[in-house]
């Protein structure tokens, strides 16, 4: 399997070599790192090319690199049914920076490219609907980025003196901070292989 992925990664490299910063097989699928510029066209390459034809669009995701310069990696995951194969495609992009939507190469792509909008703040140029999908319409932030605050910014719960949904910030009493990093089983009358401590 690993022989026909590198076959793959070269055919992919020589056919587009302006789009391709790296390619590398790991985990039993072929990760090929693209410019976000290019994203569309190399898409459309990997969808209609005869030796590739990854025609299923799997999911969109990214992963927040807070300390790089491009922040951002856009990825996603197709599948060829008919080469029995699959890919990762990767696209860095700049926390400011936008990434075109691939919604005219994969119609599909309309609800992953909001859930990463709405988790990541990844603006997608060419969306035609580009809006929060998870999150309430008046959520503060992207949840899935690493500077986003565990306890999230706001509280959202129902008010019955006022019989309606208020929002309020987030305040936490440090009681709830202190954490003893003990083992969920300390103090229990038995314990379990592997839990021993020394005595």
């Amino acid at each position: 399997m690993s022989e026909a992925l590198q076959e793959l990664a070269a055919h992919i490299e020589i056919k587009r070599p302006n789009d391709v910063l790296k390619t590398e097989v790991a985990f039993g699928e072929l990760t090929v790192t693209v410019t976000s510029a290019g994203i569309v066209d190399f898409i459309e390459f990997l969808k209609t090319d005869s030796t590739c034809k990854f025609s299923s669009l799997v999911d969109i995701t990214a992963v927040d690199h807070p300390s790089r310069d491009q922040r951002f990696d856009v990825v996603y995951h197709f599948l060829s049914m008919y080469q029995n194969q699959r890919i990762r495609v990767v696209a860095p992009v700049r926390e400011e920076e936008t990434i075109p939507s691939i919604i005219a190469v994969h119609p599909s792509a309309g609800w992953f490219e909001r859930e990463v909008f709405d988790m990541f703040g990844i603006i997608f140029s060419g969306h035609p609907d580009l809006r929060r999908l998870l999150t309430d319409y008046g959520f503060r932030g992207y949840p899935l980025r690493k500077d986003f605050p565990a306890t999230g910014y706001t509280e959202v719960r129902y008010d019955e003196e006022l019989k309606r949904v208020v929002y309020e910030p987030v305040s936490l009493v440090q009681e709830y901070r202190q954490f003893d990093n003990l083992s969920p089983w300390e103090g229990a009358k038995y314990i379990l292989p592997g839990d021993e401590k020394g005595a």
